[in-house]
């Protein structure tokens, strides 16, 4: 009869190293939890690699549509809800599979599933959500693990929650401040196309039939109305917006592409102001909450470097991540980078030297938040008088331009 040599845990938590008999594997995962071992590997003795004992009648499944991303808001319901189930007490499967039955048919209810097997099976809940990427970040898993290693995941998930309700809510923010200008934009440009395509053509025969001589302003409209309206100007205008969008996302491909791109666009006159903001925000809240977490901070830079959204910000971290290594404080370094302010390595290094950087990592991303509040509610009230002068002007010059005509022929007619 074949021989598996496995490890499992016992009911005091401690790690066993034996070996069984048994015709399958089933049937020797069935032995071992008879004699009261939770298996974590088992393998037969001089063959397979070891693998991860599965509970028995348990389906070894995959996730279907675990390549799509979750939405940031049903995520954090999740971790929300897994939170208050741990600190109530429940075990972390039997809380799983709540939380999957009551998820509708989608990515992370089959995501949900796949983990709760792997933790039947013997993975830890870390090391299951690692295989999702796509669902759970490296900053969620480690955030997980260290929770896990400190006997506090319902704290740890708790935290997670309020920095992704954060992150989601200064997202908001932002791109609630451009839909209002690219609302107007959008509307004042279909009018301005409408007018072009339809009311000029029709003016310039008018024009035509009278044979007057039309001034400078009216000739010049009367060919963007041309060009546009036969000329498939209006496809030109449409076609290069989108191909500087898609010439952008090419160039970001690259490292190098992302750095001239992050550069070019924080100088940009109070969009660049927030942006930089924005990302400082990102950097100092993660990695505040890993720290706070128990993550050394090499490892807490590590994933926040990867998950900073901005180029020039990512290369001053992993210079500072490197200074770290050879010993040096964390504020000095970054203080050299010059990718932030002077206030934010002032407040980072009092709290080295109270040791109570996290708590100063956190403070600066809720004031750097409020900072980024502010500059998107002057942007919007910057952007609306400029966009109504805009549209005024280039309504008044089609009026002025049509109309120009019409008087030189009425003062004409009077002679």
């Amino acid at each position: 009869m074949p021989k598996y040599q496995y490890e499992a845990m016992n009911a005091q938590g401690q790690e066993v190293k034996d070996e069984v008999e048994a015709l399958s594997s089933e049937e020797a995962i069935s032995k071992i939890r008879n004699l009261g071992y939770f298996p974590t590997k088992i393998k037969e003795k001089g063959g397979r690699r070891p693998t991860k004992a599965a509970a028995p009648g348990a389906r070894s499944r995959k996730a279907k549509g675990s390549r799509r991303k979750v939405k940031l808001k049903k995520l954090t319901t999740f971790t929300r809800q897994l939170s208050t189930l741990q600190d109530a007490g429940l075990p972390i499967l039997r809380s799983l599979r709540i939380l999957e039955q009551q998820q509708k048919p989608g990515t992370l209810r089959s995501v949900l599933g796949a983990v709760a097997d792997d933790v039947e099976a013997g993975a830890t809940l870390s090391e299951a959500m690692a295989k999702f990427p796509r669902t759970f970040d490296s900053l969620y898993s480690s955030m997980v693990a260290a929770g896990e290693a400190g006997g506090v995941l319902d704290l740890i998930l708790n935290r997670l929650a309020e920095f992704m309700e954060k992150a989601a809510r200064l997202k908001s923010k932002v791109i609630g401040a451009m839909v209002y200008p690219a609302a107007v934009l959008t509307i004042a440009f279909g009018i301005v196309m409408g007018i072009m395509t339809f009311v000029v053509p029709k003016f310039k025969k008018i024009f035509a039939d009278f044979g007057a001589d039309m001034p400078a302003p009216t000739r010049l409209l009367l060919a963007a109305g041309t060009w546009i309206s036969e000329q498939y100007g209006w496809a030109v205008m449409i076609g290069i917006p989108v191909g500087l969008v898609l010439l952008v996302r090419l160039v970001r491909l690259s490292k190098t592409g992302r750095h001239i791109v992050d550069v070019a666009v924080m100088q940009i006159p109070v969009l660049g102001d927030i942006l930089s903001k924005t990302s400082v925000s990102r950097f100092t809240r993660t990695l505040g909450t890993l720290i706070s977490a128990g993550v050394p901070i090499l490892d807490a830079l590590s994933i926040t470097t990867d998950t900073t959204g901005n180029e020039v910000h990512r290369r001053g971290l992993e210079a500072v991540h490197a200074s770290i290594r050879r010993g040096e404080s964390f504020s000095a370094p970054l203080r050299k980078q010059r990718i932030t302010d002077v206030m934010v390595t002032n407040m980072i290094d009092v709290g080295e030297e109270t040791g109570d950087l996290d708590k100063m990592l956190v403070r600066v991303a809720d004031t750097y938040d409020e900072e980024v509040d502010r500059l998107v509610s002057s942007l919007v009230s910057l952007l609306e008088p400029v966009l109504v002068v805009g549209l005024g002007v280039i309504c008044g010059f089609i009026v002025v331009s049509l109309f120009l005509p019409l008087v030189t022929l009425m003062q004409s007619l009077q002679k």
